[in-house]
């Protein structure tokens, strides 16, 4: 495992440099991306106007997943690497990766009502989906229910690899059961089912959001490294004190 940033100071180095131009390169791509969709694409011949629902869902469906596949693996670091910032990873991934998860619910909903009828059904995607989000509130949950950040690392990525079983639920879910919810029509064997028109926006809005995710990740890594150091000055100060 490569380990030149593991060090936070150079990973703070890294970050002052990264984060603005990682962020500034995603939201460009993604205000180009929703431009595209809105300007160009076109509506749907069965579902009119509402498929551009599709390029804030999809994304948002795309990063809940990336998110907390990224928290996984950072929780084997933890446990079984121990890298020095693995730990910091994953407490700064999870609520960037609740929040992704409840805008996929919020927008899934928003697009279910005028195509099934309802706001809600429990389908498995749908509710497999709402598991993973309660999920990232209960690990959110667990980090803030020890004091000591090293305790709470371990026990929050040991719940994060259990619940790590969701994914492949998440994902195979709608090949698994009859659903309501559309098969996998971008990333699929034989390519892609959506025209070029409505892929290419989807994709750039795709790409920047991932930016702009990276960029919050590692920011909060920033935040939550700093943090910790006041922490560890406190606690030195209140040992020093007569």
């Amino acid at each position: 495992m490569n380990l030149a940033f593991a060090n936070p100071g150079r990973f703070l180095a890294l970050a002052r440099i990264a984060v603005p131009w990682v962020g500034t390169v995603g939201a460009a791509l993604a205000a180009l991306g929703f431009y595209m969709a809105f300007a160009f694409a076109p509506a749907d011949y069965q579902q009119g106007e509402t498929v551009r629902i599709m390029y804030i869902h999809v994304p948002a469906a795309w990063l809940s997943t990336v998110c907390y596949g990224m928290m996984a693996v950072s929780s084997l670091g933890t446990l079984i690497w121990r890298h020095p910032l693995a730990d910091v990873s994953a407490k700064a991934i999870a609520p960037i990766g609740a929040a992704f998860t409840f805008l996929c619910l919020i927008t899934g909903s928003l697009w279910g009502r005028p195509m099934w009828g309802t706001w809600w059904v429990w389908d498995a995607r749908l509710t497999s989906v709402l598991v993973l989000f309660l999920i990232y509130c209960g690990i959110i949950a667990l980090w803030n229910a020890y004091e000591d950040p090293a305790r709470a690392g371990r026990a929050a990525a040991v719940m994060t690899l259990v619940g790590a079983i969701n994914l492949p639920i998440v994902k195979f879910s709608v090949d698994w059961w009859n659903t309501l919810h559309q098969p996998a029509s971008v990333f699929r064997m034989g390519g892609s089912t959506i025209d070029g028109s409505m892929l290419w926006p989807l994709l750039t809005v795709a790409v920047g959001l991932t930016l702009v995710m990276l960029a919050l990740h590692m920011a909060a890594m920033r935040n939550e490294i700093l943090r910790r150091r006041v922490r560890t000055l406190g606690l030195i100060a209140a040992s020093t004190e007569p």
